[in-house]
């Protein structure tokens, strides 16, 4: 089936390039050169190997005929070839000076105007290839009034014919000008009011195979998985019906590739991991935007509703609900001071005390009594013990009083609740005054906006990216 939907996907290229590549299938040609392949010698000219008729056979399909005002000016030229007999000199002027060849010279002459005048490529969309014949024919036959109409006159002449060799001119006419008009076509406009097309025809026997095909697989997908009903296998099986739109067959490339996949015929990996980054980048950055920007947005309608006021006020309009009947704020602050006693201060006791030391050597150097003093012997031996007597007790009594509140004490944690409590209200009583409560709301309100500015919406694909490829890392890290 990927097989037969990649055939229909080429006989749906090659009828949307038809039209536009006509003219090469009409008369393009495979030019093969003269080559040598070790011992073996191919001279000569160029071979020129022609094309199959597609034209003959897909023309119909699109309801392309022969164009009747064209179509009769070439057969007349083939009328003149043939009257022309090139034998000998004589018996050629003898032929060019008959009747039947001024009739068919006049007639070709009238036809020309009547071609220049009524463009009869216009249907086709070949008005170009018009102006290439006329260009053509003023660059062979000159005139005054460089009129493509009188270059014609003057071409199909039985003076120019004379005064030239009449096979020449009939050369030049079939390399140059033949081409051009035998591309042009009629085709016939239908009761929808767009061209003649029977494509669907041979697209049909495809579209019934492939709704077979459509129905019978997700009907059996229907049947073999639980919970999932007819209607939700056509959905699993989405882009099959790309399949079955007789518009856009252009999109059919979509289940085409899918099939060729699936049926290991094409290895898609590399693409599907490009896709999904993609998709991932894409999608990650707007919704990091989206959600940070809700965020931030949430925090100043609440400062501008005065939520964060009343909580700093202890004026909540819900009561505080505890879960577990612990002061949490309490807790922390206890687990804290406890990890600063048993662990942060031995570490960092001998740097207190010589900053302890340097700060009485500084204060004692700038006391006027004591630089009186300093002259007398034994003086500076007796600042030198009292300061490190003096260091060594500042620094275990700082200690022994912090070891003192992480005991266990009853009556020394109420207390140590009630000053938090007690912080709070006095925190909440400053701000109750309306100039800081307004002040405090304009700059969170200015700090958020300022984030949101500087931070939120400066996120761009090249940070994805850049997250994508620490992601690709880290798993090649992991497979290592």
């Amino acid at each position: 089936m990927a097989l037969l939907a990649s055939f229909n996907y080429f006989l749906v290229l090659f009828d949307l390039t038809y039209l536009p590549l006509r003219d090469f299938w009409l008369h393009g040609e495979v030019q093969l050169f003269s080559f040598d392949i070790g011992p073996v010698s191919f001279p000569g000219l160029p071979l020129e190997v022609p094309l199959p008729p597609i034209t003959q056979w897909y023309d119909p399909i699109k309801g392309i005929e022969p164009y009747r005002d064209t179509d009769q000016y070439l057969e007349k030229v083939n009328e003149l070839e043939a009257e022309i007999d090139a034998t000998n000199l004589r018996t050629k002027l003898r032929s060019l000076q008959s009747p039947e060849v001024a009739q068919i010279l006049e007639y070709l002459r009238q036809r020309s105007v009547e071609m220049i005048e009524t463009n009869p490529f216009q249907l086709a969309d070949k008005t170009g290839d018009l102006e290439k014949i006329k260009n053509k024919m003023r660059e062979h036959i000159a005139t005054e009034e460089d009129s493509a109409k009188e270059s014609f006159r003057q071409f199909w002449s039985l003076e120019n014919l004379t005064a030239r060799e009449p096979e020449d001119e009939l050369q030049f006419f079939n390399d140059e000008i033949r081409p051009l008009m035998a591309a042009n076509y009629y085709r016939p406009i239908g009761e929808t009011g767009d061209f003649v097309d029977y494509f669907g025809l041979v697209d049909f026997p495809f579209f019934a195979l492939f709704l077979a095909e459509f129905l019978a697989r997700t009907w059996l997908i229907s049947r073999h998985r639980t919970g999932v009903s007819w209607l939700d296998a056509m959905l699993w099986r989405w882009y099959d019906i790309f399949l079955l739109i007789p518009l856009w067959r252009w999109l059919r490339i979509i289940p085409v590739t899918i099939r060729l996949d699936q049926a290991k015929l094409v290895d898609m990996s590399a693409i599907q991991k490009q896709a999904r980054q993609g998709f991932v980048a894409e999608i990650a950055g707007d919704m990091t935007q989206v959600v940070v920007i809700q965020i931030i947005n949430e925090l100043q309608s609440s400062i501008r509703q005065g939520e964060i006021a009343n909580f700093l006020q202890q004026r909540e309009v819900r009561p505080y609900i505890d879960l577990n009947e612990t002061d949490e704020v309490a807790a922390l602050t206890k687990i804290m001071v406890q990890m600063t006693v048993e662990q942060v201060l031995p570490a960092i006791r001998t740097d207190v005390e010589d900053l302890l030391r340097h700060n009485v050597d500084k204060i004692l150097n700038q006391s006027q009594a004591y630089q009186g003093l300093e002259k007398v012997p034994g003086v500076e031996t007796i600042r030198n013990q009292l300061t490190e007597r003096l260091v060594h007790q500042i620094t275990q009594a700082l200690y022994n009083g912090l070891d003192a509140a992480i005991a266990d004490d009853p009556v020394g944690d109420q207390i140590l609740q009630r000053l938090i409590s007690h912080l709070g209200e006095a925190y909440g009583s400053q701000i109750q005054t309306q100039k800081t409560l307004d002040e405090i709301q304009y700059l969170l309100n200015a700090f958020l906006e300022e984030v949101k500015v500087n931070y939120v919406e400066r996120l761009s694909q090249e940070d994805l990216e850049d997250i994508l490829d620490q992601t690709r890392a880290i798993r090649q890290k992991r497979q290592v």
